[in-house]
């Protein structure tokens, strides 16, 4: 079974991830801060550690830090109720999988928690290839085909019709894009969506083939061709 390891200083969030992962299919180990879970990771390794960074003796940081410079590369989902860019941004460049703001859903962690899961250990009921129309994107072959032809994309390209493809026929707000693709879980006015949207645009769209539409204000969505 996968094992989850929950850290934070406060039982009652501990006991509330735990009961959700349980549900979820998980089993859980707890720490309350990072020196104990550092003590639970040599003593069972797990396969994804769910961190708050405010804690006691060692935040999330030093205890991602630590991790990261022992060349362990068990994936670290970090808590927080600092939604600041920096700090963002320095959980990521320590090596952090992802970053969830406090107060948060428990579907949303529970959502956040697959997706790693899905990335680091793969999964047997995943089906790897999407399909749209004539196009077709094979995810453990990191290939893209409009019928037989191969279409040349960016990693940042690749990800994003990733996403779009993924969520097919529903739509899919900026917001979930910076934050799924481009790591950036708070508020921006950069455009980087909507230009690497109108990459994907030209090398997928062809004559009679425009799959990709815009929602106006709010996001995008990869639509089915009618009769596909």
């Amino acid at each position: 079974m996968t094992t989850v390891l929950v850290v934070d200083d406060e039982a009652g969030v501990r006991d509330l991830l735990s009961d959700a992962l349980h549900f979820a299919g998980y089993e859980t180990e707890e720490a309350a801060d990072g020196r104990e879970a550092l003590e639970h990771w040599r003593r069972r390794k797990v396969d994804l550690c769910v961190v708050d960074i405010n804690m006691p003796v060692m935040d999330g940081f030093e205890f991602l830090e630590t991790l990261r410079k022992s060349d362990v590369t068990t994936p670290v989902l970090l808590l927080s109720a600092r939604d600041a860019p920096e700090d963002i941004a320095r959980g990521l460049r320590f090596g952090a999988d992802d970053y969830v703001r406090k107060p948060f859903s428990v579907e949303e962690l529970l959502l956040r928690v697959a997706a790693i899961l899905r990335r680091t250990l793969g999964s047997e009921d995943a089906d790897p290839v999407y399909v749209c129309g004539p196009l077709r994107m094979d995810t453990d072959r990191h290939e893209v085909r409009f019928d037989e032809e191969l279409v040349e994309l960016s990693a940042t390209e690749f990800r994003l019709l990733e996403m779009l493809l993924s969520r097919q026929n529903r739509l899919v707000t900026r917001e979930q894009l910076l934050r799924d693709v481009w790591g950036m879980d708070f508020e921006t006015e950069t455009t980087v969506v909507d230009t690497y949207v109108s990459y994907l645009r030209r090398k997928l769209h062809r004559e009679g083939f425009a799959p990709l539409t815009t929602v106006r204000g709010v996001g995008f969505k990869m639509v089915t061709p009618t009769g596909a």
